[in-house]
């Protein structure tokens, strides 16, 4: 039950919280000057590059690892390839998720708000990002890599049950490390050309939705009940160990020539890709932090997942 003290507290704090509407408003102004159709803004007819990567080697799974020492360029290159297309499978995998979460999260609420309004064009957005990088995985000639089956359907309970500030967190989790990875990769002219402009593309319009999602996951932080914000806590912690799980494919390194279970184990050993995977986290998990998302057990959850140092 809560006391008097406690529900003074929540609405001090909720006074303090940006005014749902006037965020949508500001989103739905940004949206209207920086979208893109990727069908018309890009290229898809040019030609792969030869000597370019498909991501850089650096955010490789295998980068300065002794297997990736032995590697010839030539298949670096191929791993490159393949990591980038199971980086997009994913992408498509949350993004699917995260749509159908939003659809839930508006449906009752008031449908001529901006607040309803801005979901719908983040709803759009991910829509076109989804084909974007369904035709980026074609383009670069790899296969679609699905999650383990487990996983899969592990989210259709997710997609059915989870409560609002759980699929926020969700949502930032499967937008932000994968953000910081993309803030990496447009620039960078080692990189194919296609897989640059897509990555821009996502990294502009990216920044709206993380902007939203952060919000309103302070705002329920806030305003939800203690059950539900623990609920979080370890939700959050849990898709954390299964996003790290799912971040690469195992059946890359196969495609590629590899050991898999040789390439499993110096991924897990590789100080380097520890230190990619948190640094691409940071963001994230000094927000949680702040907003009291990793408490207690979340925390341990979190730092099982390799995403916390």
């Amino acid at each position: 039950m809560t006391t008097m003290t406690e529900r003074d507290a929540l609405r001090d704090a909720l006074g303090l919280l940006r005014d749902r509407e006037q965020v949508a408003e500001r989103l739905l102004e940004s949206s209207a000057k920086h979208s893109f159709d990727p069908d018309k803004e890009l290229d898809w007819e040019a030609p792969v590059e030869d000597g370019k990567w498909f991501w850089p080697p650096e955010l490789l799974s295998l980068y300065d690892t002794p297997l990736w020492r032995k590697m010839s360029e030539e298949q670096r290159m191929d791993l490159a390839r393949h990591e980038a297309a199971s980086l997009a499978s994913l992408g498509i995998w949350f993004e699917i998720i995260l749509m159908q979460l939003l659809v839930r999260h508006i449906y009752d609420k008031s449908l001529t708000s901006n607040h309803v309004r801005y979901a719908l064009t983040e709803i759009a957005d991910e829509c076109r990002h989804s084909m974007m990088f369904a035709r980026m995985i074609k383009k670069g000639g790899a296969p679609t890599y699905r999650v383990p089956r487990v996983y899969h359907n592990l989210a259709r309970v997710l997609k059915t049950v989870s409560t609002t500030p759980g699929s926020f967190a969700a949502t930032l989790l499967g937008e932000e490390i994968l953000d910081w990875m993309q803030r990496l990769t447009f620039p960078d002219e080692r990189v194919q050309t296609i897989v640059r402009g897509v990555t821009r593309i996502h990294v502009v319009e990216e920044a709206r939705h993380v902007r939203y999602a952060r919000e309103e996951l302070r705002r329920q932080m806030v305003s939800a009940p203690r059950w539900e914000r623990e609920l979080t806590r370890i939700s959050c912690g849990e898709a954390a160990r299964v996003f790290a799980t799912c971040f690469v494919n195992p059946q890359v390194y196969e495609n590629v020539g590899l050991d898999r279970r040789e390439a499993v184990a110096q991924v897990k050993a590789s100080g380097h890709r520890r230190e990619v995977m948190q640094s691409g986290a940071g963001r994230l998990t000094e927000f949680l932090d702040e907003i009291g998302v990793m408490n207690g057990l979340s925390r341990r959850l979190w730092k099982s997942s390799g995403l916390l140092a």
